[in-house]
């Protein structure tokens, strides 16, 4: 069928056809079935979800069908549901056109945490049409106690880059939000969005809350990209992360292009590289900044100004990754590489938003490793591949938040939502003795908590169902909802002027007055904290830090470290790479040899009066890591008196006293490291109390905000570290402390990657003995001892004389 006269001509009037996507969606809506629709940027993706609500909402009151609207009532047809708040409040001003344009009936609103409280309010008493909001919001939605009613209306739930948040914690929440809305709405349909899915079948589970399958409807793949890497005319880095060589040539091509977005890895990264194009910006050009901790006013009005191409670059972080539609921009550029194959794709659609024309794409590796990377990954969106994460285990935190929030707008009937849990795909397997003691641990606390009232927040009814104990228990709730567990932040604010965002407190902590810091594209002066608000001036000199932020860098994908290990064994592609890198790879082979995919190359050789081991593993910094603090215990009991290591993404680096012998390698990367020294390693470190820190925060245990008042990072430390230790002395078996091991797991050491790694080396060690450092180990060792960027800005200035002597000694023939 195609569709109603009014929006066909409406699409002729704009010179469009509708897409065969946008007819199926329309088409499916017609039956009552859920879809997943994958189509790349500039298909048309976010109408052809919102196509069939307008028209049927159109018919309906064009018919008179519609009661509440006759009587001025409002009733939410459709919920849309974005991963950026940004994202949300673009696609409302996106829908304001063809709402005007052909005089629809239909109101669009939306509401994330940036929504004025009168306008919150108002949505409760009259809900509009659509209402875009994000999975938070839609928690707090679902916790009220009209939320039956404020739901029951409900046809349509849109799902926007749906694949951002399958296999998060984040994703965990919505889809038990999902499920609560199945149940308030059965009547609800459910549509998922993406343009960069590894695994369709998979992404649709998600959205298969009924007996239905949820059909998967594929869009027009559109022009082929055009990505590049950009040939900086300064020689690339050996080390570093910040890609400042290539700032130059990155504001040539701003000057050279109508709008680019520049996107980097991280919130410090932004702020370096914003510096950066300002000190050079001769002509004076419109460049602004925009990431997570800016205040709402600060991104707003860059967003604004993007809309209205007023501004030739932005520099963002993941804060502008997704859906953002502007249509100025012609060009990405990625600043440093980008970890991941589908994380560029959904940039790069950043730019050109038409089916018909090619992105343009730009990427600027910060050093020598990132251009193998930066390669592979050009290769990868070349062959179209993309790369995707497996599901992990069902959170129950996550759980025990929602059993909670369910529990604030009406009583439980635990068996039914027993069910209802566990027709979400992330729970499906859920066994039951988990959920009775998640739901337990909500309601008493569990065995070791139970004597304390202030974790008894469920109570049982007669009639078997269980509601709040208190309303304190839903004033805690709404103020601490979401799985996003930040550090306790402070505000940053200008003396007698606005305030500018937040940063973390430990930041601010490290701060003494008169101390400089970049911040918000600026150069301030710290004068002090007053009503725990730092307050700031302008400075003009100094040498500034810049806030690092929780989360640090983006790992390696799997699919990119296998990638570039098939570049440096494959001759064949090193034509492909720059000259300057080219020539390492070639000096390597003369000195040492190159990794190759079969074999696990480990370099050692003396330097400095210490012993050096460099392991090329390819297994991403989170991998590495948890492998550094396991070696180190092992080298240890060998008598090889280790004294550090370091990881990067692409490298493992270990010094110590002595030397290991072959036969101690194979017995250092041993399988049986994943056994009992990984236990012993977990119990020791911090590493188990700082998962439980997030576990018991996201679980509700440990509140970050209390009604009046927020809690310090050092005061959430102290409540978590002291009830930790209560429970492994008293109930080691408790569900937190469960959930504190399966989280530590899967998030802090990339365990499967490293089991991987050591399955894959077993019997298939290269060790190369070498009389002084190679080439490709330069990079690792130049981290150690290197400065966080909390203590300054400069990493990629121009190397000491300590560094050239290390390259000068590697590249010796």
């Amino acid at each position: 069928m195609g569709l109603p006269d009014l929006f066909s001509r409406w699409f002729e009037s704009r010179g469009w056809a509708p897409r065969p996507h946008q007819l199926a969606l329309v088409d499916l809506a017609r039956q009552g079935r859920s879809a997943l629709l994958i189509a790349p940027t500039g298909g048309g993706k976010t109408l052809a979800g919102f196509l069939p609500s307008l028209i049927e909402l159109t018919e309906r009151r064009q018919s008179g069908q519609d009661l509440a609207y006759k009587k001025g009532q409002g009733e939410l047809h459709t919920l849309y549901i974005s991963p950026l708040k940004a994202l949300a409040t673009d696609i409302r001003r996106n829908l304001e056109l063809p709402i005007a344009e052909m005089k629809l009936p239909v109101r669009a609103e939306s509401r994330t945490g940036d929504t004025p409280q009168s306008r919150r309010l108002r949505q409760r008493e009259r809900p509009p049409d659509l209402l875009m909001t994000t999975p938070e919001s839609l928690a707090l939605l679902l916790s009220y106690l009209d939320a039956a009613r404020f739901f029951a209306s409900l046809k349509c739930v849109i799902i926007d880059e749906l694949h951002a948040f399958a296999t998060t914690k984040r994703g965990h929440h919505l889809a038990l939000c999902l499920s609560r809305l199945a149940t308030l709405a059965p009547q609800a349909r459910f549509v998922g969005l993406s343009a960069t899915v590894a695994d369709p079948p998979a992404l649709a589970d998600f959205l298969k809350l009924r007996e239905e399958p949820v059909e998967i409807v594929l869009g027009e793949p559109g022009a082929p990209p055009v990505v590049t890497i950009i040939d900086a005319q300064e020689r690339i880095p050996w080390g570093g992360h910040m890609g400042r060589h290539a700032v130059p040539e990155i504001y040539n091509i701003i000057r050279q292009h109508k709008t680019s977005i520049i996107f980097v890895n991280t919130r410090a990264q932004a702020e370096l590289a914003f510096d950066a194009l300002w000190r050079i910006n001769e002509e004076n050009l419109a460049i602004g900044l925009h990431h997570g901790s800016l205040a709402v006013e600060q991104r707003r009005k860059v967003e604004a100004a993007m809309s209205a191409g007023r501004l030739r670059a932005v520099v963002a972080t993941s804060s502008l990754d997704l859906g953002i539609d502007w249509g100025d921009v012609d060009l990405v550029i990625q600043m440093g590489a980008p970890k991941g194959v589908s994380r560029l794709m959904q940039r790069i659609g950043r730019a050109n938003h038409r089916l018909d024309e090619p992105s343009r794409a730009m990427i600027a590796p910060a050093n020598r490793f990132e251009v193998l990377e930066s390669l592979a990954a050009l290769e990868a969106v070349e062959a179209r591949e993309l790369d995707g994460d497996p599901p992990r285990p069902p959170c129950l935190d996550v759980l025990a938040q929602h059993i909670v929030g369910t529990a604030c707008a009406q009583p439980i009937d635990r068996e039914a939502f027993f069910a209802e849990v566990r027709r979400t795909q992330p729970y499906r397997d859920l066994p039951r003795q988990d959920f009775d003691d998640t739901f337990d641990f909500v309601a008493t606390g569990g065995y070791a908590l139970a004597a304390y009232d202030r974790w008894h927040r469920l109570k049982k009814l007669p009639d078997g169902r269980w509601m709040l104990a208190s309303p304190l228990v839903a004033r805690q709730f709404r103020m601490n909802v979401g799985t996003i567990v930040e550090l306790p932040l402070i505000k940053v604010k200008m003396r007698r002027g606005p305030v500018l965002g937040e940063v973390e407190e430990s930041f601010i902590q490290g701060l003494v007055p008169g101390d400089t810091f970049v911040f918000a594209g600026r150069l301030l002066r710290f004068e002090g904290v007053k009503e725990l608000i730092a307050q700031c001036s302008v400075a003009t000199g100094g040498d500034p830090k810049v806030p690092a932020y929780g989360g640090g860098r983006l790992p390696l994908s799997t699919f990119l470290a296998d990638r570039v290990r098939g570049i440096l064994q494959d001759p064949a592609r090193h034509p492909k790479l720059p000259a300057e890198v080219r020539e390492w790879l070639r000096i390597q082979r003369i000195r040492s040899t190159l990794p190759s995919g079969d074999k696990l190359l480990i370099e050692g050789f003396p330097r400095g009066g210490k012993q050096f081991i460099v392991a090329y593993c390819f297994e991403g910094r989170n991998a590495h890591q948890t492998l550094g603090m396991l070696l180190t215990r092992r080298m240890e009991r060998m008598g090889l008196r280790p004294l550090g290591f370091v990881a990067t993404d692409y490298v493992l680096g270990l010094w110590g006293l002595r030397p290991p012998t072959k036969a101690q390698l194979d017995q250092l990367f041993d399988e049986d490291m994943l056994g009992d020294d990984l236990e012993a390693w977990m119990d020791e470190s911090t590493m188990l109390r700082r998962s439980f820190r997030n576990v018991a925060v996201i679980a509700g245990l440990i509140e970050r905000r209390f009604p009046g008042e927020e809690k310090s990072r050092r005061q959430v430390t102290f409540s978590s570290d002291l009830i930790y230790d209560t429970l492994r002395q008293h109930e080691p078996g408790h569900i937190l402390l469960r959930a504190t091991r399966q989280d530590a797991a899967w998030q802090l050491a990339d365990l499967k990657r490293l089991g991987d790694l050591l399955k894959r080396a077993k019997g298939r060690i290269e060790y190369r003995r070498l009389d002084r450092i190679s080439p490709l180990a330069v990079p690792v060792l130049l981290e150690i001892g290197r400065e966080s960027v909390l203590g300054g800005t400069a990493e990629d200035e121009l190397l000491d004389i300590a560094a050239q002597e290390l390259i000068d000694e590697a590249t010796r023939l």
